[in-house]
């Protein structure tokens, strides 16, 4: 339907380093700023990209509720059809965005959002390290650079006088913004006191370990964290929102960046997936409803927003009310200049013959075509520039109608 309508991996130790890095930023929200002075026809052109660590469930932001199959699937996770007490938003009836997306359905019927459906990257790994990996870097194994790095090379130099690198803030970059052009980073301070969240994913992380899962279990009940809350606190409210609201007060600013890359944890939800799906997506949400107000309309109207995620979740809940790891998923278009309005799905159906390895939602579309739409008609790179960031990908071609006329 087009509209324009097994078991989880075992999470090594240095998996485990490298995820607790990148939790102890700003509350889960990271914010990386590159500066850069397209051509003239695009200079007043922003694009954000939003990376959603932990795998977020598609299913569950926008749900295809006239699929047959999907209450059957879903089970307890499942959302009430539109219309209903805490029921979807209508998206052109057949899918409808989650209730706590009030900001974005607002921006949908505008005409400024685009949900995207039963997409992916061009790799089927669910491993979270290893495909967040792949999915920054643009190609189905890591580089050292990541993708939108390597496309900056394609915009022309800034004037004289003027520093190469932005603003360099924070303990890290996301791999999608390393390479050989500069770009900085922005993290507001955290408070020195973990958040809850912070022992759950841990928690989460380390269930399947032999060694590690039960030391920290064991180290969390002494420190008096009872079995419910190891099962998914919220995290902190007003941090992503408050970096998005930061993002676009610098994307506005007469000669300041234009390009923005934000990162937002808290997606992977094994467990009791409705009451963890709840408080994150409504801070994605009041996040790029911040990030609009900041920019101003001006701006806004000129701004293109990426929302994606490592991979999908699986189509059927599990036993403990959440989703597992799993292929295709969801990704959102955001902004003034989206020609939004409608869903793009190229829909696959949920049975289970239509299913990826009888599990997962299949794959319709390439993530990378997505991206190089935008690339290509809203930065005005070429294709050299195209190319040299998603190597390896000539057959794939840029996504076209994706922007205003």
């Amino acid at each position: 339907m087009s509209q324009t309508n097994p078991h989880l991996p075992r999470l090594g130790r240095r998996g485990l380093l490298l995820g607790l890095s990148a939790l102890a930023v700003a509350g889960n929200a990271r914010l990386a700023l590159a500066s850069g002075a397209p051509p003239a026809s695009h200079a007043e052109r922003r694009l954000v990209v939003v990376l959603l660590r932990g795998a977020m469930d598609g299913m569950a932001l926008l749900a295809p509720y006239g699929d047959p199959d999907y209450r059957a699937l879903r089970g307890a996770v499942a959302l009430p059809e539109p219309g209903q007490e805490n029921g979807l938003l209508e998206c052109g009836g057949f899918f409808g965005l989650h209730p706590r997306l009030g900001g974005m359905h607002r921006c949908f019927r505008e005409g400024s959002l685009l949900p995207i459906h039963a997409v992916a990257g061009p790799y089927r790994n669910r491993s979270h390290f290893e495909a967040q990996d792949m999915m920054e870097s643009g190609t189905d194994h890591r580089l050292s650079s990541g993708w939108l790095n390597r496309a900056l090379a394609g915009l022309p130099a800034r004037p004289a006088g003027r520093p190469e690198a932005a603003l360099a803030l924070g303990l890290d970059l996301p791999l999608l913004m390393r390479g050989p052009q500069p770009v900085g980073m922005w993290a507001p301070p955290r408070r020195l006191r973990p958040d809850p969240d912070l022992y759950a994913r841990m928690a989460d992380l380390l269930h399947a370990d032999p060694l590690l899962g039960p030391s920290l279990r064991e180290g969390l009940r002494g420190r008096g964290y009872a079995e419910g809350v190891l099962g998914g606190a919220p995290p902190a409210k007003g941090g992503f929102a408050a970096l998005a609201g930061t993002a676009g007060r610098l994307l506005a600013a007469p000669g300041g960046p234009r390009v923005a890359a934000l990162e937002m944890g808290g997606w992977d939800t094994h467990v009791d997936q409705t009451r963890r799906m709840d408080p994150v997506l409504g801070q994605l949400d009041e996040g790029l409803m911040a990030l609009r107000e900041t920019l101003g309309e001006a701006a806004w109207n000129q701004t293109a927003i990426l929302v994606m995620t490592e991979f999908g979740r699986t189509a059927r809940a599990n036993g403990d009310n959440g989703t597992d790891h799993g292929t295709g998923g969801a990704a959102l278009l955001a902004g003034g200049a989206i020609r939004g309005g409608r869903v793009l799905a190229d829909w696959p159906g949920l049975a289970e013959s239509q299913l990826y390895e009888k599990r997962d939602l299949q794959p319709t579309r390439d993530l990378r075509a997505i991206a190089k739409g935008l690339l290509r008609d809203h930065l005005g790179l070429d294709a050299r520039a195209i190319a040299a960031a998603f190597p390896d990908s000539g057959e794939v071609a840029p996504e076209a109608g994706l922007l205003r006329g």
